[in-house]
């Protein structure tokens, strides 16, 4: 390969701690000063292209201001998803006053971490995958990467190899992208580093002491350790007239291209539910110039996960938008000739309907589970700091109950970028690692043109501090419980949130208190201590 060194900047254009994007011969590079030289990768997040140079340098480490990925400044080397590819990293020196880069002729935006293949010389062991999201296929190439050399099967009962679930309700709905988009790897890409993807695989029972997994047909195989990233099934609305035609539960694909396709002929549509798959919903069919109506019982949208006033502030936005509201009140039946044409609603209204979303929340795929514990409530399977269940068995993603580093409670939480990091650190751990998981949940939604980020975790707070200007989507928002900080809300302030989220996770975050004797800025306070972070 050609490279060539190009002058791209003086020394004193970057401070200790700082990072620039800089522009070289039509290329976009960033530069960052460390506190042992300068170090150059690719400018921009490999995981939705986000400019990193708005995000955070913390130490060596960078943070994407849009949905968090971490990097690697001196190899760019990826840390934290969402982002799968590592970034390029190019060779600064310095010459007098300037800062010089080694670039090759053609820039690459991304780089794929070097993996290990199979050899069953090496290693004989087979680890299989059941459920092919988030967590399953993090844990494939996780292992590759850790060098597994051993046989790694995967199971999906889709069939779509792993694919952005978290755009399905957004850009996939509004017709805005297409399928093959969604795709994460190429099955090229799979072929290459051996993990075998098998689709259309129903399990119907995996027996932990004896390592078996059963199918449909009855056929068994063994495993010599197994990661269950089975994810939620959408909850059905069991109500008269619920198996109409044109209601939809929202969860794969082939859920939104039947909605896209009731969409061409619909005025009107009903939303069932305000959680975030039903609110991103209602605003890609809004866009579409449908009349949509959300119906839920409580009074405001996200009224447990943001309080009242966040709530209230996207209600607002959804109602600029041409979204009407229900709330307080349910579905009783749907009525209609062979289709949904009319929802009656427990306070006795009746809305048009030509299409219905039903967007009441997921419960745990672990029914085909035998000697694991599952939790009584949600039936959910409870795991150790590990994420192990059982010998040999791990369990990662929607359906996992773990142990929340922030509060050490027993905690299920049904994020994308979550239950990414549960297979990464699932899948080190069936390789012998033992690394407790311990990392800061961060969840984003997308809603018209307000985005929505999300970072810890709070299930219940005691108050909640909010900063900004809710009437203009602009502020943050601090869930305290016991003078401690658990979560953190925003829009428009995604380096903020970038800030705090490694905050929380170098458990630096002030008190409530001293959040309210004073303004803080969370850029200044990471960077205060920044070069001796870890």
């Amino acid at each position: 390969m050609n490279y060539k060194n190009i002058r791209v900047a003086n020394i004193k254009d970057l401070k200790k701690g700082e990072m620039r994007q800089f522009s070289v011969e039509d290329n976009e590079i960033l530069l960052a000063r460390g506190e042992d030289g300068f170090f150059a990768t690719a400018a921009h997040c490999t995981h939705y292209g986000a400019p990193l140079e708005k995000g955070i340098l913390n130490g060596e480490r960078v943070v994407c201001p849009w949905h968090n990925a971490c990097f690697r400044m001196k190899t760019g080397k990826l840390e934290e998803p969402p982002a799968l590819d590592a970034l390029p990293h190019f060779p600064v020196k310095i010459e007098g006053k300037d800062l010089v880069v080694q670039l090759p002729a053609e820039i690459p935006s991304q780089c794929t971490p070097q993996m290990a293949k199979y050899n069953p010389e090496a290693d004989t062991r087979t680890f299989v995958i059941l459920g092919a999201g988030a967590a399953g296929s993090a844990a494939a190439e996780t292992l590759r990467q850790a060098g597994f050399e051993g046989r790694i099967v995967m199971l999906t009962r889709e069939d779509i190899l792993p694919y952005d679930r978290t755009a399905v309700s957004k850009k996939y709905l509004q017709n805005d992208s297409k399928k093959d988009s969604l795709v994460l790897r190429s099955l090229e890409f799979y072929n290459e580093w051996d993990i075998e993807v098998y689709s259309h695989k129903l399990v119907t029972k995996v027996e932990a002491a004896k390592k078996t997994i059963t199918f449909e047909d009855n056929t068994c195989f063994e495993y010599d350790a197994l990661l269950v990233a089975t994810g939620g099934k959408p909850r059905d609305l069991k109500v008269p007239g619920a198996n109409l035609d044109n209601i939809f539960t929202l969860r794969q694909p082939e859920d939104a291209d039947k909605i896209i396709a009731a969409a061409e002929n619909a005025k009107t549509a009903v939303v069932v539910g305000s959680s975030f798959i039903g609110m991103e919903a209602a605003s890609s069919l809004a866009q579409h110039g449908i009349e949509v109506t959300v119906v839920a019982p409580g009074t405001v949208p996200f009224a447990k996960i943001l309080g009242g006033d966040i709530g209230a502030t996207f209600r607002k936005l959804h109602e600029s938008n041409g979204v009407s509201f229900r709330m307080g009140t349910k579905v009783k039946q749907f009525t209609g000739n062979g289709k949904v044409e009319t929802a009656i609603l427990e306070n006795g209204e009746s809305l048009n309907a030509d299409l219905v979303i039903v967007g009441v929340g997921v419960e745990p795929a672990t029914d085909f589970l035998q000697g694991v514990e599952l939790n009584e409530k949600d039936n959910s399977v409870n795991v150790d700091e590990y994420l192990q269940a059982a010998d040999n068995l791990y369990v990662a993603g929607d359906i996992a109950r773990f142990p929340y580093a922030a509060t050490g409670e027993p905690t299920r939480i049904e994020h994308w970028r979550l239950a990414q990091q549960h297979g990464r650190i699932a899948a080190r751990n069936m390789i012998g690692e033992q690394i407790k998981f311990a990392s800061v949940p961060f969840f984003w939604s997308g809603q018209f043109d307000v985005k929505l980020r999300y970072a810890g975790h709070a299930e219940s707070w005691d108050d909640i501090i909010i900063q900004g200007n809710l009437e203009e989507q602009e502020f943050l928002a601090f869930y305290i419980k016991n003078n401690q900080v658990l979560a953190v809300a925003g829009s428009q302030h995604d380096k903020e949130i970038a800030a705090i989220t490694e905050l929380m996770r170098l458990q630096r975050m002030p008190s409530s208190d001293e959040m309210r004797k004073s303004k803080i800025d969370w850029v200044e306070r990471l960077n205060s201590k920044q070069l001796v972070s870890r």
